[in-house]
């Protein structure tokens, strides 16, 4: 399955619309679990940006107080002294600001990233199948990134500069009317000139992230694949197609780099040639006695507030476009409904006899191939019974059923004699465990591998059930012994190994129904004797429901149905159904053939 690069580019924007506002809008409920804090950073903001406001006016007065025909109020020292006052209170403000800000942003996605992730842990095993892992860790960590940075960078710099650009307009036009229209008339230009290079630069620089992306397939496909490309000796093959995407890389980029080239010597140019035009201007109604110096110098900061302003929207659109466009991402999955969690009883241990009368089946994603077609079965408590049959005849379908992974189409499946829908369905797993073909055990040690089985278990339990499941002497071989790092997906350790550690979880949960799902096929015959002595332990006692090919598991059952395009076509025990001219029958002198 595909997986969540750190170089996958980011989320492309999306065209705003009311819904999509809408959408943003609800995840600021968050906020307002921190709503004082959050108050407290929009006035330290506010009150930081009219502080601001005051700086270039205050300049103004300190250059006019320093002229040869001061006229205002003010004295270079007392100017100087306000100017310095508001600095730091400006200061003060914008530290308020940052940091209950970041205190605000960080805690609301802390809330929102465990809500994301723990509405995922409940969805229904259908959801997973109709989507990729990675589409799904991405909105985890991508999605979520992209709405953090919003939160806590782009609005308050859009609040910030919608201030400085509304008050900035208000201030220069009432520092000098004439001035005003000379600097209004040479914005239009500029935006127009901005809004279309930063369209063709993000484009490009869309087309680079995408193209290293792929590059960066190249290296972790080859290098998860490296014995491969050994062994076929295509190193200089993988070499020239590494190269072929760093070319494309290396292509895209300085095509973006010869874009913003231009920009920046367009923007330089005409932007200073605006500076150059207004200073002229300015200079002129200076000596005609219409403008104060000290005036001229204001205006030129306020000038450069609202051209800081209006240059930055182009960004924080583009950016206010990616958080919307990652908010409806994860506001689809925060819609999505969990699983139904049955009634809220409390469930004594179950006997485990377990029934399956007339029961049909189809996958949500598949719906129209039926998996499973009116089948019955059923195994007493305590019980041994195995499900054979070819590939894709419903043996795992039984399993995923039974574990209420999904719900069955037509029929019932029955745990005790009572429907299993009429369970809590957490209660109703809890008194399960099954034993995999292929072991997933998760990237901590061997000792938490095998508690994971019964979170909270002391380290003697954990070894009680290693010793029953013949995995705690090469446990104990190990140098850290329980304490050892099993890697990712358990890689350090042998096929046998992982299974052994995986009966070790299942004993320690002490189920009331074992499920065995190929737990011995991939295993040589030295590691399934040790397994199977160990899954003998793990069976005794509890209803057992066994998937196999080999027949050293399914002949010790004592009940086998053979299964084939979703029915039961064969029951008996195994000497039972070597009598009879069938598919069991077959199916065994296959085996014994190919062994």
């Amino acid at each position: 399955m595909a997986r969540f690069r750190s170089s996958d580019p980011p989320p492309p924007p999306v065209p705003l619309t009311r819904a999509g506002l809408r959408e943003a809008l609800r995840l600021f409920s968050y906020l307002l679990r921190y709503r004082f804090r959050f108050a407290a950073a929009l006035a330290a903001l506010f009150v930081a940006s009219l502080l601001g406001l005051t700086f270039p006016f205050l300049t103004g007065r300190l250059i006019d107080a320093a002229g040869p025909n001061p006229t205002e109020s003010l004295d270079i020292d007392s100017a100087a002294g306000l100017l310095l006052l508001v600095l730091a209170a400006r200061a003060a403000c914008s530290f308020g600001q940052t940091y209950w800000l970041a205190q605000v942003g960080e805690r609301s996605l802390a809330d929102l990233r465990q809500d994301t992730y723990a509405r995922l842990l409940h969805l229904p095993l259908g959801f997973f199948a109709q989507r990729r892992v990675g589409e799904l860790s991405s909105r985890v960590a991508s999605d979520l990134s992209q709405i953090q940075d919003a939160l806590t960078g782009a609005i308050p710099q859009f609040l910030r500069q919608v201030l400085m650009l509304s008050g900035g307009v208000v201030l220069i036009a009432l520092t000098s009317g004439k001035l005003t229209l000379v600097m209004l008339a040479s914005v239009p230009p500029l935006v127009a000139a901005a809004a279309l290079f930063g369209r063709a630069v993000r484009k490009i620089s869309r087309d680079a992230q995408d193209k290293l992306a792929a590059a960066n397939v190249i290296v972790e496909e080859t290098l998860q694949g490296i014995a491969g490309v050994k062994a076929f000796t295509n190193e200089p093959y993988e070499e020239a197609r590494y190269r072929t995407g760093i070319e494309g890389v290396v292509a895209a980029v300085l095509r973006g780099a010869l874009y913003r080239g231009a920009f920046s010597a367009f923007v330089i140019f005409a932007l200073f040639g605006a500076a150059v035009l207004v200073l002229w201007y300015g200079a002129r109604l200076v000596k005609a006695g219409d403008l104060s110096l000290g005036d001229l110098t204001q205006f030129l900061f306020y000038t450069m507030y609202v051209g800081g302003a209006v240059g930055s929207f182009a960004e924080l659109y583009a950016q206010l476009q990616r958080t919307i466009g990652a908010t409806e991402r994860v506001r689809e999955l925060l819609r999505e409904q969990p699983e139904a969690a049955g009634p809220s009883e409390a469930v004594p241990r179950i006997a485990g006899a377990i029934a399956f009368e007339n029961v049909s089946f189809a996958y949500p994603s598949r719906k129209e191939v039926t998996v499973l077609n009116g089948l019955t079965l059923e195994a007493g408590a305590g019980e041994r019974i195995a499900l054979v049959g070819p590939s894709g005849a419903g043996k795992s379908t039984v399993v995923s059923l039974l574990l209420r992974f999904y719900d069955s189409d037509g029929g019932t499946v029955l745990i005790d004699g009572r429907d299993a829908r009429d369970y809590p369905l957490r209660s109703l797993r809890e008194q399960m465990a099954i034993v995999p073909q292929d072991v997933f055990l998760f990237g901590g040690s061997i000792g938490e591998n095998i508690a994971y089985g019964r979170p909270g278990a002391s380290a003697a339990e954990v070894e009680a059930a290693a010793r029953k499941a013949n995995a705690h002497d090469f446990i104990v071989g190990f140098p850290e012994g329980y304490e050892t790092l099993v890697g990712e997906r358990g890689v350090k350790l042998s096929g046998g190994q992982r299974q052994r550690v995986a009966i070790a979880r299942a004993i320690l949960r002490d189920p009331a129904i074992l499920i065995l799902d190929e737990a011995t096929s991939s295993l040589d015959s030295e590691s399934e004797h040790a397994v199977q002595q160990a899954l003998d332990v793990l069976m005794h006692g509890r209803t057992s429901v066994i998937i196999a090919h080999r027949l050293s598991t399914v002949r010790r059952a004592e009940r086998i149905y053979v299964i084939d395009e979703g029915r039961v076509i064969e029951t008996g025990t195994h000497d039972e159904l070597l009598t009879q001219v069938g598919k069991y029958r077959t199916l065994v002198e296959l085996q014994f053939a190919r062994d």
